[in-house]
């Protein structure tokens, strides 16, 4: 079966068609229209501009990953669509494009949670990859940790209690004059700097599986207006370095308690902030230590993408969970 997965939730436009055979999945194709050079003007995603951008590409988009994946409307057994939670207006793009094209082909059509979405995209790289494992999810939006007993189910154990780590290392990328997207830079810098250069408060809060991002975040920024008034010059790559291994540090300690509390045997690391070279090759360790498969998708599948929906989206189907006309947007995870 072909399945065309959309996705808008934030500022990628993306088209993608996935095969879905003999219980293995294939990329047929996987168009994404990226805003980052339009954000980079602002130092962040701006929500209206987004919202437009997304009306500009999707039609466009559409074609092309119908086009590249050699098949017509008629080919589709079903379209799935990004529903939440996200950027309002940029949601709203795809789930009435999606809407307006299924219906007007007559062609199923489901709803998709991203964060499902995310942690779909290992099976696109990991054909052996089956549940129960244990899910770490990182973005810009998100850090949290599932359980996953079936693949169209998550049960959160554990998550931040404020900022996600994805935003902390955008923030103080940008703040010590890191080009957009911060965390990319810092991740790189990181390398050039000592790692135990400046003591910096743990994300992982004690007795729990729990992260709070904000009083890292406080501290460096403190740190760097405590040398910009004293007329000191920063080592940007020492903070980088400080900041990076204590935030990685604190997901891989909360992980390595999730999984021993869970008894599960598998990780799977999924989400924007699955690109970060440290915390990739830090679970990677951990993983071995602890005897546990670790997975992760590939850097190209770590960010949003139609080709994860689309996965996420086949499940909905073959659980015969459609959607209607009915069908809208949602900000929060809850829909």
């Amino acid at each position: 079966m072909y399945i065309l997965g959309m996705e808008s939730s934030c500022d990628e436009t993306s088209a993608a068609v996935v095969e879905y055979k003999d219980g293995i999945f294939e990329i047929k194709s996987n168009i994404v229209a990226s805003q980052i050079e339009t954000h980079r003007l602002y130092g962040g995603v701006v929500p209206e501009i987004a919202s437009r951008a997304h009306i500009e590409a999707i039609s466009s988009i559409t074609t092309e990953a119908l086009g590249e994946a050699g098949i017509t409307l008629a080919d589709l057994d079903c379209i799935a669509v990004t529903t939440h939670p996200g950027l309002i207006g940029a949601l709203l793009v795809g789930v009435n494009f999606a809407k307006s094209l299924a219906f007007a082909n007559n062609i199923p059509l489901v709803s998709v949670n991203h964060i499902r979405g995310h942690v779909s995209a290992a099976y696109l790289s990991d054909k052996e990859l089956k549940p129960p494992f244990l899910a770490l999810v990182v973005s810009g939006g998100h850090t949290s940790i599932y359980t996953c007993e079936r693949q169209d189910e998550l049960c959160e154990i554990g998550t931040t209690r404020d900022d996600a780590a994805g935003e902390a290392f955008d923030k103080i990328g940008r703040v010590i004059g890191m080009p957009y997207p911060g965390g990319a830079a810092l991740d790189k810098l990181a390398y050039e700097g000592d790692k135990n250069a400046i003591k910096l408060p743990s994300p992982a809060l004690a007795h729990t599986i729990d992260f709070s991002f904000s009083g890292i975040k406080t501290a460096a920024l403190n740190y760097i207006n405590s040398a910009t008034q004293k007329g000191e010059e920063i080592n940007r790559a020492d903070l980088a370095a400080s900041y990076t291994h204590t935030i990685v540090k604190a997901i891989v300690k909360q992980t390595e308690t999730a999984l021993r509390e869970s008894g599960m045997k598998t990780l799977v690391l999924a989400g924007g902030v699955a690109a970060n070279s440290h915390l990739r090759s830090a679970l990677e360790q951990m993983c071995q230590r602890n005897g546990v498969r670790f997975t992760v998708p590939p850097r190209s599948l770590c960010g949003d993408n139609g080709a994860m929906i689309a996965v996420s989206g086949c499940f909905e189907y073959l659980n015969g969970r459609f959607a209607d006309t009915s069908l809208n947007a949602c900000a929060s995870d809850e829909m």
